[in-house]
């Protein structure tokens, strides 16, 4: 996502990289057109972007913070922490939080903002990305990282599922469900074991549907019908579904 976000912003902005691999920062600088700064560098910037490990962000955000003369932002994909994070480390700075919803490979798509502290230089990212074909739209930390629960630790969950449990037939069995759930699966372990596990471990949902799951499999008939008319009210937002 580093790379992504250096690719878009490059349209306005002069570029550099850095990482803890420097292969990979010169790799992306080579890609979009930018240069390499070493980790520790004393060189300051209009604006830092923190695209790091989950677990790393308010680690890097403590680190970088000094580098940032106008601005902050940061596309790890959890808000609750890095938004504090910048608070605390930039009380005068403008901060923006970032989750594109896609893989960069993907690009464009839809991209979740929290804008704690806006100002010019924010306002022009937050165009850029715009004008590259994203769906920008605002939130607040607590309703993205809540939402993350469903669309992400709750999705995946499900659709690793499906793969485990699921025994290898024919070609020829296929229903049109069991090909979608199929190009899931692909779609998921095309991915990395450690983001897709740190997804996880920011995020809860993983028990919400393993508890869903088992009510399917113990329910009897008349539980089962009262089971699928509960999926089907919640998926079309009829309200609160009757358990």
């Amino acid at each position: 996502m580093g790379r992504w976000a250096g690719e878009t912003l490059a349209t306005e902005f002069d570029v550099a990289f850095a990482d803890t691999d420097a292969t990979a920062a010169a790799a992306a600088a080579d890609e979009v057109g930018g240069r390499t700064v070493a980790l520790d560098t004393n060189e300051a910037f209009d604006v830092v972007c923190v695209a790091v490990p989950i677990t790393a962000t308010e680690a890097a955000i403590e680190a970088h913070a000094n580098r940032a003369e106008r601005a902050m932002i940061d596309v790890t994909g959890v808000m609750e922490g890095p938004v504090a994070a910048m608070r605390a480390y930039l009380p005068d700075r403008e901060r923006v939080s970032l989750h594109p919803l896609f893989a960069p490979e993907n690009a464009p798509g839809n991209v979740a903002v929290v804008t704690d502290a806006d100002g010019p230089v924010t306002d022009t990212i937050l165009g850029i990305i715009a004008d590259a074909g994203n769906h920008v739209f605002q939130t607040d930390p607590h309703e993205h990282d809540s939402a993350m629960e469903t669309v992400q630790a709750g999705a995946h969950t499900a659709v690793l599922a499906y793969a485990l449990a699921a025994e290898n037939v024919r070609e020829e069995f296929s229903t049109p469900i069991s090909e979608v759930l199929s190009d899931l699966v692909g779609t998921v372990t095309d991915g990395t074991p450690r983001v897709y596990r740190e997804i996880q471990e920011s995020f809860e949902g993983a028990d919400a549907v393993a508890d869903a799951a088992r009510r399917i499999a113990d329910a009897d008939g008349e539980a089962f019908e009262r089971l699928y008319e509960e999926a089907g009210s919640r998926h079309r937002g009829d309200g609160d579904a009757d358990s």
